[in-house]
């Protein structure tokens, strides 16, 4: 499997569960199942910093892995799987995701001092898709150097 199908694959899950939080937030989904701790997701979800913008921080979430999937799939087409464009792209739409969660993770666990096993789960897929991307990255660049110089035959 390439780099881009784990990527798309890993998000599809993680844009799942930002859909199952911005559904509950949204009070389509009943309680939510979470560890039970005090300063679990309800918490975290609940407070200033589950909106962003005036939008549910979920919603966000669930609409960058979209785009993350949308992105990555197509990148494993067969004309576009060399393609250095959807690693660009990738690299920007998952870099923007590791540093709006790095902001979040900070807020949940040195602000608020909760822990939301849902939010969590998130953080470990976006960082898992920045070093896949990185590693998608270092094999265009292995693609586009020259190939070693073959040693003349000696006469």
């Amino acid at each position: 499997m390439t780099y881009r199908r784990w990527i798309a694959l890993l998000s599809l899950v993680s844009g799942l569960v930002a859909l199952y939080l911005a559904l509950w937030k949204a009070g389509f989904m009943g309680r939510i199942v979470c560890g039970g701790a005090a300063n679990g997701c309800e918490y975290v979800q609940g407070s200033r910093y589950g909106w962003f913008l005036g939008v549910d921080v979920a919603i966000w979430g669930t609409l960058l892995y979209a785009l993350i999937v949308v992105v990555a799939s197509v990148g494993t087409l067969p004309k576009h799987e060399d393609a250095r464009w959807p690693t660009t792209l990738l690299l920007a739409l998952v870099g923007t995701g590791v540093a709006f969660t790095a902001y979040l993770k900070f807020a949940e666990f040195v602000i608020l001092k909760g822990f939301c096993p849902w939010c969590a789960v998130n953080a470990v897929v976006i960082v898992l898709d920045l070093g896949l991307v990185l590693l998608d990255r270092r094999r265009l660049a292995r693609l586009a150097a020259p190939p070693a110089a073959t040693p003349a035959p000696v006469a």
